[in-house]
């Protein structure tokens, strides 16, 4: 599987809410840092977001991929993501991605968005309205 394969899996168990989709798709240790969230392992960071998803969209706008020669890629994307109280927010994201070193898998992901829009609604949701 090449890195490319990986981030459309990745986008599409997002889509779909697969959230067994995205644990297989990082290594056991791996971590997450991401704005709202902050630094988590991967399996915890996905349990809370699905948690607080009620749907995402996601539409591909590039994928950079240095995995021939750094052992990363990253996806630049929009994301249109409806919180679990039925709120949708959306804004343009890009996923930093490091690979394992035989590249089947993701050791960590750095996601970088301006949370400004958003956040309010986003704690909103979290307070449960």
């Amino acid at each position: 599987m090449t890195a490319r394969d990986l981030c459309h899996r990745y986008l599409h168990a997002l889509n779909t809410g697969d959230l067994e989709g995205v644990y297989a798709l990082f290594t056991p240790d791996a971590s997450i840092v991401s704005p709202l969230y902050g630094t988590r392992p991967a399996r915890a960071f996905y349990a809370e977001l699905f948690a607080d998803t009620n749907r995402s969209e996601t539409t591909l706008i590039n994928i950079f991929d240095s995995s021939a020669s750094g052992e990363a890629v990253a996806l630049h994307f929009r994301y249109r993501w409806t919180l679990s109280t039925g709120k949708v927010v959306a804004f343009e994201c890009v996923d930093v991605f490091d690979l394992a070193p035989d590249g089947q898998a993701f050791t960590s992901m750095t996601i970088i968005y301006d949370t400004a829009p958003l956040r309010a609604d986003f704690e909103a949701a979290r307070r449960g309205g």
